[in-house]
Formats: structure tokens, C-alpha cells, sequence
């Protein structure tokens, strides 16, 4: 069965077998031009905001989970926000992404399912991810990097926070439809011994300690797992460097079932107790987005995302329902 077959659900068929069948969809997604889409969908959407009223409108931002205010006071996300911005390394340089990316950003390179992430009728999407924006315009500085010297080696560091959306629906408390992430990326190249997975891990992962510590979480826990046997000796090395910091717990994690085909080598994800519960806050690892980007083997790319509206409950009393943490799946 093909990725589009599969794609055809109960509900899409029963749209299809009222407008024209398989044939309009064809025509939609391959046939027209991606200009001519556009002016298509833009005269539909036209065609339906004429016909709504405030009413409408108002019953709509009632239901739509799209819309509604983050239940995660502004006070609380700004301070949480702080703690992991004055815990950035100088070297980092901090963008202001803009809240759409061009169309197949999550899914042409990061595997993403489109269905998880709202498209619009200007072929783009909104943000998912800020890790997957920061990529792209690291590529970017990378590319123009090896066109004046082809061996460069200079490594690329940018982060951002930004409030993304996932269109996927989870049942769970606490599973929010937006939220705020802090996003780390450093793009650089392969000089050998597995210098950069050693030197940038260790970077990244001191960040999140740093942050964690400001923010006053009492203990902080680290779990790396391996995807291959070549990233033991960057397991190792991560260990060496973090032996001995207060409150901090290294801890192989062989068995972690996400993030498998999303990330390559070696991934991790941070856990921090707050208000005597051990909640995920910070999901990373190396992906292969900049080699596909670039199209150099010889290209690496670690990422990190942390949760601002988890890491925010630090400063609020506990409640049954906590904010959606970072997460990654195809």
C-alpha cells in the first residue's frame, strides 16, 4: 500500500465520492501548479470568511483548541524563557524565526507526518518546530561557508523560542495544540574522531544543566541513548565531561522506543524533578537534515528543544495537568 493510499481515509473518501471522486484529487495535488493552487484555495477561503458572522466567529473561537490563549501565565513563560536564555553560550547567536516555513519543511528532511502540522493556502507552513527552521538557515550559513572554502570547519550556532503547533490531537491532560519552545541547533562538519558529536553534545547538554540549575530544578536527569555502535565512544565522552556536577544523573537509555528513523547516532532527553515529580522537559540529538540539505556527507547537526511551558510550572504551584513536553515522531 502506498503512502497516498493509506492516506485515504473513511472521511476523505466520503469527500471525494461527493465532489468527483479520486480524479479531483489528482488534479488538486499534482496536476495544478502550486501558483495556481494557491489562487484557487484563496478564492475559496475568500468565498467562506465572506459568508461567516461575528457569531460564527465567536462559536468558532469557542471550540477551535487552535485559537485559545496558552493556559500558561505570560509572567511564567517570560521567567522560564529567561532562565534558558542567560544560560546560553556566547557563541550562540538567538533569531527571531518567522512563524511560517516553506511547505514540506517538517516532512522533507525531519519525517515528519504533514498531517501533524497545519499547511496553509500559500504553501507554506506554520511553525512545528523551530529546530527545522534553524536547520534551514543553518544550511544556509554552511552552504555559503564551504563556497568560499570547501573544507570549512567553522561550526554554525543559532537558537531561538517560538510558539509552534502541532495539529495532531492527544487525549491526555496537559496536551496542548501550541506551546513554546526554546530550540538549540549547531551545524558544522566532520573533522574526524567524532570530534564534533564529542565537543557539541557536551555543549548542549552543559546548557541544559546550566538552565535547569537557574531555574531551580533540584535534580536534573540525562538520558542518552545510542542508535548505533559507532556513538559509544561520544556516550562516553559526555559522561567524563559531566562526572561529578551536582544534582546531575547520566543514564544510558538502550530502550527509549521514540526518535528511532528521526534521529542518527545518539539521542537524548532531559528530565527535571519539579515539585517532587520527574517531568521530561528537553528532547535532542544529532539528525541528517544538513547533509540532505547541502548534500555533503561530511555534514553534522545536533539539535535540542526544550519545553518553556513545562519548564514554566517551576514557578507555579503543582497541578494534575502539566503542559505538553517536547517530543519528536514521524
Amino acid at each position: 500500500m502506498t503512502r497516498d493510499e493509506y492516506s485515504v481515509g473513511p472521511a476523505l473518501r466520503r469527500v471525494l465520492a461527493q465532489t468527483g471522486g479520486p480524479e479531483l484529487l489528482d488534479l488538486l495535488a499534482e496536476e495544478l501548479t502550486g501558483t495556481d493552487l494557491t489562487t484557487l484555495l484563496l478564492e475559496v477561503f475568500r468565498r467562506r470568511a465572506d459568508r461567516l458572522t461575528p457569531p460564527e466567529v465567536m462559536r468558532r473561537y469557542r471550540s477551535d483548541r487552535f485559537v485559545a490563549p496558552a493556559p500558561t501565565g505570560f509572567a511564567q513563560l517570560r521567567r522560564a524563557e529567561d532562565f534558558l536564555l542567560s544560560a546560553l553560550p556566547d557563541d550562540f547567536q538567538m533569531l527571531t524565526l518567522a512563524p511560517l516555513v516553506p511547505l514540506a519543511t517538517h516532512t522533507a528532511v525531519a519525517t515528519v507526518d504533514p498531517r501533524k502540522v497545519v499547511a496553509t493556502v500559500r504553501g507554506s507552513e506554520v511553525a512545528a518546530d523551530p529546530t527545522n527552521a534553524l536547520a534551514l538557515e543553518a544550511a544556509q550559513r554552511r552552504s555559503q561557508a564551504l563556497a568560499a572554502d570547501p573544507r570549512s570547519a567553522v561550526p554554525v550556532r543559532l537558537a531561538a523560542s517560538q510558539r509552534v503547533v502541532r495539529a495532531q490531537h492527544f487525549d491526555a491532560p496537559g496536551m496542548l495544540a501550541h506551546f513554546q519552545l526554546f530550540a538549540l541547533v549547531t551545524a558544522g562538519r566532520d573533522t574526524g574522531s567524532r570530534t564534533f558529536e564529542q565537543q557539541h553534545l557536551v555543549e548542549h547538554l552543559h546548557f541544559a544543566v546550566r538552565a535547569m540549575a537557574r531555574a531551580g530544578v533540584r535534580r536534573t536527569e540525562i538520558r542518552i541513548t545510542c542508535l548505533d555502535e559507532y556513538a559509544a565512544p561520544i556516550l562516553a565522552h559526555a559522561r567524563t565531561e559531566l562526572a561529578g556536577t551536582p544534582d546531575v544523573d547520566v543514564i544510558d537509555d538502550p530502550d527509549r522506543p521514540t526518535g528511532r528513523g528521526y534521529y542518527s547516532d545518539l539521542c537524548f532527553k532531559i528530565y527535571a524533578t519539579i515539585h517532587g515529580r520527574q517531568v521530561e522537559v528537553a528532547d535532542g540529538g544529532f539528525v541528517d537534515w544538513s547533509r540532505r540539505l547541502i548534500g555533503s556527507r561530511k555534514e553534522r547537526l545536533l539539535i535540542s528543544g526544550f519545553g518553556v511551558d513545562r519548564l514554566a510550572t517551576t514557578q507555579t504551584p503543582p497541578t494534575d495537568t502539566q503542559p505538553s513536553p517536547p517530543h519528536r515522531s514521524s
